[in-house]
């Protein structure tokens, strides 16, 4: 027998080549740094996925000005969902809020205005007086109202988030967090798609006043469609941004910019990062059988698995040829199962990293088999167990 011996110098050389391909392939999934942003805290994320693509600050407690109306929007947006509101009900302006200081609509005392309107006001005009207006026809008064939104926040998991009044003019404990923002918008954009249509109006006349958005990015860039602008010397300049493109949808928040221009640049600056280095692709169909799996003791001999939504992906572009995607059903399952139940789980890869799991669940009941079913099954099983060992 022949032995080769393997010259020192070459496997020098092998181990060097070894290690910078490893890192060339590293370097391939790469993306360049997010831009630097001049504002007090930002985020931007993937709306599909929730995967953050740039982050600072994202966590600190700040004022949020306007952008408080987001969630009281969202708040109106659910009891219009529950049948407690409709769009022609009719709302009567109190002294209170045709006071309100700040950004108006232009509301009357006394007068009645309906929902939509007043939406569209708090919305496009961003109208403090409407706001108040609707926390008072919903909740009684803007305290009790404001106590739905801190319970809709809890809800969302905005940890960060307290919220005193419904239009964020400048008050003790009123403060929420980048991410909570990015959080709420998600829900809403999810949720509410019909009603979410009107953040990207760029005006509204009401009372022969014509008022425009403060958004300057739905002129700029006409893949964004929303979402709200906000002020106040506590906050400085903040704007939540979302746009689609190629059924990719982001969601930038900015907060404590120097000017108007700058949070409408600042956003559109991680909205262009975020477009131009990642892609999001749908992957399976939620409440959609990807398979079948053998259930025992059933009144079925099969049960239908999928997922309870659809699965999305957030990756670095030109690299959707190397997902990987597994799915894991369990062994010996037993009747009676649930709709819903965990069945297995579908987990995606890229080049090893998890990017995506979610459960494999049981898209429909299957109930016990009759007696005869079972005890057949039973006998079936303690076969197979004894073949496997």
């Amino acid at each position: 027998m022949t032995l080769f011996r393997i010259s020192p110098v070459f496997l020098f050389f092998s181990l060097i080549f070894t290690a910078a391909l490893a890192k060339a392939e590293d370097a391939l999934i790469a993306t360049p740094a997010a831009p630097t942003i001049a504002a007090s805290s930002h985020i931007l994320l993937d709306h599909n996925t929730g995967k953050v693509l740039a982050e600072n600050n994202a966590d600190v407690k700040l004022a949020p000005a306007s952008l408080t109306k987001i969630m009281s929007v969202y708040v109106v947006f659910q009891e219009l969902s529950n049948g407690h509101l409709h769009l022609d009900d009719l709302v009567t302006i109190s002294k209170k809020a045709w006071e309100t200081p700040g950004s108006r609509m232009f509301v009357e005392v006394g007068k009645q205005v309906r929902i939509e309107d007043l939406l569209l006001g708090v919305i496009i005009q961003s109208g403090n007086d409407a706001s108040v207006a609707l926390a008072e026809h919903i909740a009684g008064d803007e305290s009790t109202f404001a106590d739905m939104m801190n319970q809709h926040a809890k809800r969302l998991g905005m940890n960060n988030s307290h919220f005193e009044d419904s239009n964020g003019l400048p008050i003790d404990n009123h403060y929420t967090t980048a991410r909570d923002l990015a959080t709420l918008t998600r829900a809403l954009i999810k949720e509410f798609p019909d009603y979410y249509r009107w953040f990207s109006q760029k005006e509204f006349t009401f009372n022969n006043i014509v008022q425009h958005n403060r958004n300057k990015l739905l002129s700029r860039d006409a893949s964004v469609d929303g979402v709200k602008t906000g002020f106040t010397d506590a906050a400085g300049y903040c704007l939540v941004a979302s746009g689609l493109r190629d059924n990719m949808r982001l969601i930038a928040v900015v907060m404590g910019a120097s000017s108007a221009n700058a949070r409408a640049s600042q956003n559109q600056n991680l909205l262009n990062y975020g477009f131009r280095f990642f892609e999001s692709h749908k992957l399976y169909q939620g409440k959609t059988p990807l398979s079948e799996a053998r259930i025992w003791k059933g009144d079925s001999k099969n049960i239908a698995v999928g997922l309870a939504e659809d699965l999305y992906v957030t990756i670095p572009r030109r690299h959707y040829d190397d997902l990987k995607a597994v799915i894991t059903i369990d062994k010996k399952i037993t009747a009676p199962v649930k709709e819903g139940s965990k069945l297995g789980s579908v987990n995606v890869t890229l080049k090893g990293d998890v990017v995506a799991n979610q459960d494999l669940i049981a898209l429909k009941s299957v109930e016990q088999g009759n007696i005869f079913q079972r005890i057949y099954d039973s006998g079936m099983m303690l076969l197979e167990k004894s073949d496997g060992q």
